[in-house]
């Protein structure tokens, strides 16, 4: 499995030999941007878009990873504009979980009519099993088959990462064939099914930072702190060591 550090800093993508995990509304600020040095995925900034604004206020932005995959490089994938699909999100859009669904994968149709060579992997949403079933067989009747693709978004689990119902999920699709990529697990999530996905991102060092002490002059904690989080990670890491020589994913 390969993990991605999530960071709200890109600038952290010159200084980071290991992957990163990077928003594409932290991208926009920037109107030049820094070379990584290591892997990278691209998050939609999609859970922040939908909460803020209950509807995603942009078009297709095939342009703009098209710019982070010229002027970043080292691109992996980047994810399509998902509609999450956790309770409080689907009363903020006033849609229904199927419909987060559809829009889900249309708008990963979009994109691939729009920049088919650009490297956008599809992302599943749902509450419940028979939710990620159907987006499933969603994609299936608009000719994309899954099991053939290099990696599929896992949406709307971070929350509720840790449960058996997660877990079931997880290796449900996992055993139908499918290269998952956990969006925002943490280390409990990922002590229960690591084993089940290709590769997961997550942030949860900077939540961790916000309750500690600062170990640093200058810092109030250790929320945006760079050296926390690399030890953060290695932490991580050696306490998945029976899958560590391809979790560093280096």
């Amino acid at each position: 499995m390969k993990f991605y550090l999530g960071t709200h800093h890109p600038g952290w993508l010159r200084l980071c030999p290991f992957p990163l995990f990077v928003s594409h509304r932290r991208l926009t600020t920037y109107k030049t941007l820094p070379r990584a040095v290591g892997p990278v995925a691209i998050d939609s900034g999609g859970f922040t878009e939908l909460s803020m604004h209950g509807a995603w206020t942009t078009t297709p932005r095939a342009n703009a990873v098209s710019r982070y995959v010229e002027e970043i490089g080292n691109i992996d994938w980047a994810a399509p504009q998902d509609w999450m699909c956790e309770p409080f999100i689907t009363a903020k859009t006033g849609l229904t979980v199927r419909e987060h669904i559809h829009r889900t994968v249309g708008n990963y149709i979009d994109l691939l009519s729009l920049r088919p060579e650009l490297p956008f992997r599809p992302a599943m949403q749902g509450r419940f099993i028979d939710d990620y079933l159907y987006c499933f067989d969603l994609y299936e009747r608009a000719g994309i088959d899954l099991t053939k693709q290099p990696l599929v978004g896992l949406g709307s689990v971070c929350r509720r990462q840790h449960s058996a119902q997660i877990q079931t999920i997880v290796t449900t699709l996992a055993s139908a064939g499918l290269r998952l990529h956990g969006f925002g697990v943490k280390t409990r999530g990922l002590q229960r099914y690591a084993a089940s996905l290709t590769s997961a991102d997550s942030l949860a060092w900077s939540y961790q930072g916000r309750r500690t002490p600062s170990l640093h002059p200058g810092h109030i904690n250790e929320a945006n702190c760079r050296t926390f989080a690399e030890i953060w990670r290695t932490r991580l890491l050696n306490s998945l060591t029976w899958q560590q020589p391809t979790l560093d994913g280096l």
